[in-house]
């Protein structure tokens, strides 16, 4: 029987750099993109105090809260600041028939099933998972939506307002964390 190879120095710089990028979750936390219109959150949601599901109505009936179409902007906009340049932009897309092409912020890998329903119905804050929306003059992405920071919210729980509580009871953290939950 041969004795075993001295393992080299490259060999385990090699195994811990892969076990290092196996371990990381890959996040777009932060990602806050230019979008073809700007809008500000701080002055609709903020200090207008436009509640989110005006826009995202799509929220509560479905998987995607869904960006809102020019129409529902121009529900307000026919009147309030119709001449201003980023409004103008909304009208030339409703008149054409060409929707405004948004930039993604927050997308979850392809393998993972999340539904906006299930969170509005439980009454869980936009905040909880957006951040500080009603704060934001350009969007970005809050929080990191890995699957330790979503199993981590499962487990502990939220109120209404996004502040999380003590404990969820036992029965409802394990089947919140059951994997068929997020992953089918």
């Amino acid at each position: 029987m041969r004795p075993p190879r001295p393992v080299s120095r490259a060999r385990l710089v090699a195994v811990a750099l892969a076990l290092a990028l196996a371990a990381c979750e890959p996040t777009n936390q932060g990602y806050a993109p230019e979008q073809p219109v700007k809008y500000s959150h701080a002055v609709h949601a903020g200090g207008l105090r436009i509640p989110c599901q005006y826009c995202h109505y799509a929220a509560e009936r479905g998987r995607h809260a869904g960006i809102p179409p020019a129409a529902t902007c121009m529900n307000c906009h026919k009147q309030v600041l119709p001449d201003h340049p980023e409004i103008q932009k909304v009208k030339a897309s409703l008149e054409g028939g060409q929707p405004i092409e948004w930039v993604r912020v927050h997308q979850l890998p392809d393998h993972a099933y999340f539904d906006h329903r299930a969170h509005v119905r439980a009454e869980i804050a936009c905040q909880t998972c957006h951040g500080p929306v009603e704060q934001m003059g350009r969007v970005e992405q809050f929080a990191p939506l890995t699957m330790g920071w979503c199993i981590a919210c499962h487990r502990q729980g939220s109120d209404r307002s996004g502040t999380a509580l003590s404990s969820v009871p036992a029965a409802q953290a394990n089947r919140l964390t059951d994997c068929g939950v997020c992953h089918h």
